[in-house]
């Protein structure tokens, strides 16, 4: 039995979100490019008659049901039709000026046809964007153009889940806080004074109570936590529920996930070399910490405001001298 081709009819996955971005606007252009030329041609016919514009504009609406609003705009950006909606013509736009809005600003390319960048809209406040068609007579005289609104939320493209990079990253923090660093020294916490009881309740609600994802805050004494039997809501729990390994209780027991990218048996180091970035300088210390173990990814925010990303098994490769070159 012949294994089956590969399938080549869609793009490979996106690597990062500049290219899942590209890769969404380009299929939208793709449904967009045709039915907007063929309105052009059609309102070329008409132009510049109001009455011919909204009824050539009614009836190519008809091939773009995501589309919000379409127009005919003149030269200069003054608009020669109504507003064509779903609803029917909307008059109040007749005669609108549109020549400062950000597609009529960006450079239509040679073939007559533009997907502006995205922008938010002045009436709805709503990330939108416009497809700009140039309509021209029969003699390539360029007679103005149509315009395509399509709020972001209508469109007719279903993307693939953007997978968040693993890499390691570096996050400047607030200019402010960087520059009176020197000025300020670490201060005993409630949660440093009891740090190896809150460790040990961390790992025990992470390793046997659910938790996927927790987030340690040295500085202010508390913790976040997400659970895998609800996962849309995170809970707080402060120094008192902390300090208290009866909290545990309050979680029911699950089996660490086998699908979890940290290994159970690497939590525990994780939450350790927490701890040790915590107490490895006076100046400059770890404010808070988190691990989750799905996607195995460590956040660190140090004194200066300074944040990192990065996977667990790195994390736990880097040593005192890594951190403190990093975050000085």
């Amino acid at each position: 039995m012949q294994a089956a081709a590969p399938d080549r009819s869609s793009p490979p996955a996106p690597s990062t979100l500049a290219e899942s971005v590209a890769q969404q606007r380009d299929a939208l252009a793709n449904l967009l490019r045709e039915p907007l030329a063929l309105a052009a041609q059609a309102c070329s016919r008409a132009w510049p008659s109001r009455a011919g514009l909204n009824t050539v504009l009614t009836n190519a609406l008809r091939a773009l049901p995501a589309c919000k609003y379409l127009y005919a705009l003149d030269t200069h950006a003054l608009q020669l039709s109504d507003n064509i909606s779903q609803a029917g013509p909307v008059e109040t736009d007749y005669g609108r000026d549109r020549s400062n809005r950000p597609y009529m600003n960006e450079a239509v390319p040679s073939q007559g046809f533009l997907l502006s960048q995205a922008y938010i809209s002045l009436r709805a406040r709503r990330p939108s964007l416009t497809a700009i068609q140039i309509v021209r007579d029969d003699g390539g005289q360029v007679l103005g153009f149509v315009g395509a609104d399509f709020d972001l939320r209508d469109l007719p493209i279903t993307a693939r889940l953007y997978n968040e990079p693993s890499d390691w990253r570096q996050i400047k923090g607030d200019p402010a806080i960087r520059g009176a660093v020197f000025q300020q020294t670490r201060s005993d916490s409630q949660l440093d004074l009891n740090v190896d009881t809150v460790l040990g309740v961390m790992e025990e609600l992470m390793t046997d109570r659910g938790v996927f994802h927790g987030k340690l805050h040295f500085s202010s004494s508390r913790a976040t936590i997400w659970l895998v039997d609800d996962p849309y809501r995170y809970r707080l729990l402060d120094i008192n529920a902390l300090i208290d390994p009866d909290t545990c209780l309050s979680y029911p027991r699950r089996s660490y996930p086998d699908d979890a990218v940290v290994p159970r048996g690497k939590l525990r180091p994780v939450l350790d070399t927490l701890r040790a970035l915590r107490f490895m300088d006076e100046t400059f210390y770890l404010r808070a910490g988190s691990i989750n173990i799905f996607n195995g990814m460590v956040g660190l925010t140090f004194s200066c405001d300074g944040a990192h990303y990065l996977p667990w098994d790195e994390f736990l490769s880097k040593g005192y001298d890594f951190w403190a070159a990093s975050t000085s």
